[in-house]
């Protein structure tokens, strides 16, 4: 069994991507550790006639900082908590922060900056012509992706896969979509603090950057350290890379 990687600090903020295994069928980037599981997955699922697909995996800091800032001045969709559109323009800027952060990380906060966090949908349950939304709802009883969940809950434990945004803590809105490999995700947590962020962010030229940082250490704790724990069962997964 092999030792958990330890994460540089452009590896933890989405700055570097010497972590990652660039995959083909299907294309997405995962951390080298992550490949094996996710693939073992896959092919379980496959055999019980899921097409379980990585449609977001690695997302870089630049990236981020441009859904961040989009969302900041309204060039982005911004939503409420129950998923309906929001004028930003009509928000403070603490409130117009705190909207974005339902639903879309801080830069360099992301998990999925780490190549271990991806989003997951089930190609053979998309209808012809359907656009998928990335919405609770597609993945509840009577949507596309109700079988995909079913399943994801009966086996992705096995492979080391947990959910990170199930419960609403008051945080980010529950992610049905939105699974972690636990073995390397807890120790990426681990490597990102408060004050590593804060001091990266000072830096960077990110919209509504006063409030940002005089909110970080209750956002980073909101949004970053107070999601859900893997079960024992995702962290003992045998280490297949």
């Amino acid at each position: 069994m092999q030792g958990t990687p330890e994460f540089t600090l452009d590896q933890l903020t989405g700055r570097a991507r010497d972590h990652l295994t660039e995959l083909s069928d299907p294309p997405c980037a995962l951390h080298h550790e992550v490949v094996a599981p996710y693939l073992a997955m896959r092919a379980a699922a496959a055999a019980d006639g899921i097409d379980l697909v990585a449609f977001s995996s690695f997302r870089d800091f630049d990236r981020q900082l441009a859904i961040w800032n989009g969302k900041y001045r309204g060039e982005r969709p911004m939503q409420d908590r129950g998923g309906r559109p929001l004028n930003p323009g009509t928000l403070s800027p603490a409130d117009r922060v705190s909207a974005i952060l339902w639903w879309s990380a801080l830069p360099g906060a992301s998990r999925h900056h780490w190549g271990t966090d991806f989003d997951v949908m089930d190609l053979a349950a998309l209808p012809s012509g359907y656009r998928v939304q990335v919405v609770p709802a597609e993945y509840q009883a009577g949507g596309p992706f109700e079988r995909l969940t079913t399943w994801l809950d009966a086996h992705m434990h096995a492979f080391g896969f947990f959910r990170p945004y199930t419960t609403d803590r008051g945080g980010v809105s529950p992610e049905p979509w939105h699974l972690s490999y636990a073995p390397v995700a807890l120790q990426a947590q681990r490597g990102l603090t408060a004050q590593r962020l804060h001091a990266l962010l000072s830096g960077v030229d990110i919209d509504g950057k006063d409030e940002v940082l005089a909110s970080l250490a209750e956002n980073f704790q909101r949004y970053v350290v107070d999601v859900d724990a893997p079960p024992e069962a995702a962290c003992m997964a045998p280490r297949l890379s």
